[in-house]
């Protein structure tokens, strides 16, 4: 498979400012989908750490990402939306992240005090949004800004999980994320079904359908 290393040539068809927005927490069993927006306001003194360093945030290692996370306040606006358990159970797991993406985009606006020019959105399918959207297939390793996004997206949705973890001890979630793990498969089994589970995820519906 080709590497690439992201850059600023998709935002730069569009005047400032463009926002890149990602995802994570699409596949897994529990805890809620959570979505980034990022706008560098001053693409062309982005320091070198980040602009060589950011990627799709699945390449870096943690301890990468926690760096790359911790530098991005300075020279980014950020936006952080998520979508409940409760909503992907009710809506269906794409509809809740468009909806954790829209989210995304009203908190970065707020913090701009200006709507983007455009959203440069990792994926196929668009969220509904006040600005034009394009679609980038694996724009995390393509946008810079996106690849920003994804990193604020996992940093802070494993922040998430690793505190549920703790309220709720034995499923690993401070490992795997809420992912179907064996540990976690083991946990449902022994300790059942919590409120973060997704209920209409298939495994956690089929065990539910057994508990009854």
């Amino acid at each position: 498979m080709p590497e690439y290393s992201p850059d600023f040539s998709l935002e730069q068809v569009s005047p400032d400012p463009v926002a890149g927005i990602d995802e994570v927490g699409r596949g897994p069993w529990a805890g809620p989908v959570v979505a980034a927006a990022v706008v560098f306001p001053r693409r062309d003194s982005l320091p070198p750490v980040l602009r060589h360093g950011l990627n799709d945030s699945k390449t870096l290692s943690p301890a990468r990402r926690q760096a790359l996370f911790a530098e991005l306040p300075a020279c980014a606006a950020i936006g952080l939306g998520a979508a409940s358990v409760a909503e992907i159970d009710c809506l269906n797991i794409l509809q809740a992240t468009l909806r954790a993406m829209a989210r995304a985009i009203a908190q970065l606006e707020r913090q701009l005090d200006t709507c983007p020019r455009l959203a440069l959105v990792d994926g196929t399918h668009a969220p509904p949004l006040s600005c034009p959207v394009q679609t980038v297939t694996r724009g995390d390793s393509k946008s810079l800004s996106i690849a920003a996004a994804s990193i604020v997206a996992k940093v802070t949705r494993d922040q998430l999980m690793a505190e549920l973890g703790r309220r709720y001890p034995g499923f690993g979630w401070e490992r795997n994320a809420g992912y179907g793990t064996a540990e976690h498969k083991e946990a449902l089994v022994r300790l059942g079904i919590t409120p973060h589970h997704r209920r209409s995820f298939k495994p956690i519906k089929i065990l539910s359908q057994c508990k009854v």
